[in-house]
C-alpha cells in the first residue's frame, strides 16, 4: 500500500473528525493578554506612592480592562470551539494572578484588610489543592455561584480601587462582604462535591 493510500483510507475511516484546535487561537491571545496586563496593573497601581488619582484610575481601567477578557476569552473558546489544553491551564492561572496582585497591592497600600486577602487567597489555594485532590477521578465543573463569586470579587475590587473619596466606603463594604459571602459559600461547596467525586471514584474502582 501506497503512502498516498494510507492517507486516502484514512480520511475515510474519520471523514468527520474535527481538525485539531490551533493554540495560537483568540480565547488564548485574550488569555495571555490578560496575564500580562497584570504587572501594568501593579505598576500604575503603585506609581507615585499608591494614591495619586490619575494613576488611580489608570489602574482601575487596566484590572476592568483585564477583568473583561476573563468573560470574552471563555466564551469565545466555547462558541467557537476553541478550547485547549493550554488555555484549561492559562485562564485560571490569569484570573487567580490578576485578583491576588490586585489584593495583595491594595492591603500593601492600607486600602483593604489584609484579613479579607487572605480569606480570598486562601480559598482559592485550596480549591486549587482539592482539584489536584480528585484529579484522577474527575474534573469539577464550575458552578453558577462560582461564576457569581468571580463577578462580586471583581467588582468590589474595582470600588476600592476607584478614587472616589470616604462616600464609597458603605457600597464598598456591602459588595465586599457579598463577595467574602459568596467566596467562603462556593469554596464549601466545592469541598463538598470533591469528596463526593472522589468517593464515586473510589467506589467504581472497588466494584
Amino acid at each position: 500500500m501506497t503512502a498516498d493510500g494510507a492517507t486516502s483510507d484514512s480520511a475515510a475511516v474519520n471523514p468527520t473528525e474535527p481538525p485539531p484546535v490551533p493554540l495560537v487561537n483568540i480565547a488564548n491571545i485574550l488569555t495571555v493578554s490578560r496575564l500580562a496586563l497584570v504587572p501594568v496593573f501593579l505598576v500604575a497601581l503603585f506609581w507615585d506612592g499608591g494614591h495619586d488619582t490619575l494613576w488611580r484610575w489608570i489602574a482601575t481601567g487596566v484590572f476592568a480592562i483585564a477583568s473583561i477578557t476573563d468573560r470574552i476569552d471563555g466564551d469565545l473558546a466555547r462558541k467557537r470551539g476553541l478550547v485547549t489544553d493550554f488555555g484549561k491551564v492559562a485562564d485560571p492561572i490569569a484570573d487567580k494572578a490578576l485578583t491576588g496582585a490586585a489584593l495583595v497591592g491594595l492591603s500593601l497600600l492600607g486600602d483593604l484588610d489584609w484579613w479579607i486577602t487572605w480569606v480570598i487567597i486562601g480559598r482559592e489555594v485550596a480549591v486549587t489543592l482539592l482539584r489536584f485532590w480528585v484529579i484522577r477521578h474527575g474534573v469539577i465543573p464550575a458552578s453558577h455561584g462560582g461564576k457569581v463569586k468571580t463577578l462580586l470579587q471583581a467588582l468590589a475590587i474595582g470600588l476600592y480601587l476607584l478614587p472616589l473619596g470616604s462616600w464609597t466606603d458603605i457600597p464598598r463594604w456591602i459588595v465586599m462582604g457579598a463577595a467574602l459571602v459568596a467566596t467562603v459559600g462556593t469554596g464549601l461547596d466545592y469541598v463538598v462535591r470533591a469528596v463526593r467525586l472522589r468517593a464515586a471514584g473510589r467506589a467504581k474502582v472497588g466494584a
